[in-house]
């Protein structure tokens, strides 16, 4: 008979942000995981509000309530939970009390959405190249940006790291000294929109994200934040690639 309130120990271990469930499989394999001063099992059930479970030798917190934010992150923020070099972190601009990190990437000069949670099964989700979770960003560029070049962007070009996926583009201003470009990317790789527009042929002046999986700012001015409602968290869990 199942025990109430029990889970198993993969989805527990996921949810509080240790690692996926595929990894704590091997981690548990490895022996590096104890519930209650003893090897887990993979498979193992385990209660989050008795338990005790630690990775290498920490604990790990398991019953803690679940905390999803959205956040306008100004430039010059770094997004991640700390920075060795002292620079202003997005975790510090949202609720002290909470034990949040960042989901995906958002580099220092760009600016815009950026969700924070302790949800580790979600974080999976909006990362996970599997799901394809799409994010839309308005590039400042320099010079005239034209239907050509969207359209190659569209299709899909070569960086150092391999060719990008399909995109969509849209020209919203354009004029020989600048351009207003909307790019919908369902990638999530480093500096990814820059180096796209470099690659091309145009530097980008400002990066705003304004819609990250169908949620968009809003009203947040720049270092303002709030939490989702649970009708939004869930739109997050089922989002992915549009269904053709």
């Amino acid at each position: 008979m199942t025990e109430a309130g029990s889970e198993r120990i993969q989805k527990v271990l996921s949810r509080a942000g240790v690692a996926s469930r595929r990894t704590v499989e091997q981690m548990i394999e490895n022996g590096r995981i104890r519930v209650n001063d003893e090897p887990a099992r993979l498979g193992q059930r385990i209660d989050p509000t008795k338990d005790v479970v630690k990775v290498d030798g920490s604990r790990v917190p398991l019953h803690e309530d679940l905390v999803h934010y959205m956040l306008n992150k100004p430039a010059g923020v770094v997004a991640t939970a700390d920075d060795p070099e002292g620079r202003p972190t997005v975790v510090e601009l949202v609720d002290p009390a909470a034990r949040v990190w960042p989901v995906g990437r958002l580099d220092l000069d760009s600016e815009g959405l950026i969700l924070l949670t302790n949800d580790g099964e979600l974080t999976l989700h909006l990362t996970h190249p599997r799901y394809g979770v799409a994010k839309t960003y308005v590039a400042e560029v320099e010079g005239s940006f034209s239907p050509r070049i969207a359209r190659a962007l569209e299709r899909g070009i070569e960086l150092d790291d391999g060719p990008t996926a399909p995109a969509r583009v849209k020209i919203l201003e354009r004029s020989a000294r600048g351009s207003v470009v909307e790019l919908v990317l369902h990638e999530g790789r480093n500096r990814q929109v820059r180096r796209m527009a470099e690659a091309v042929g145009h530097r980008v002046r400002r990066l705003h994200r304004s819609v990250y999986a169908g949620l968009g700012v809003g009203g947040l001015a720049p270092g303002e934040w709030r939490e989702l409602t649970e009708r939004e968290v869930e739109r997050l869990r089922r989002s992915g690639p549009p269904r053709s």
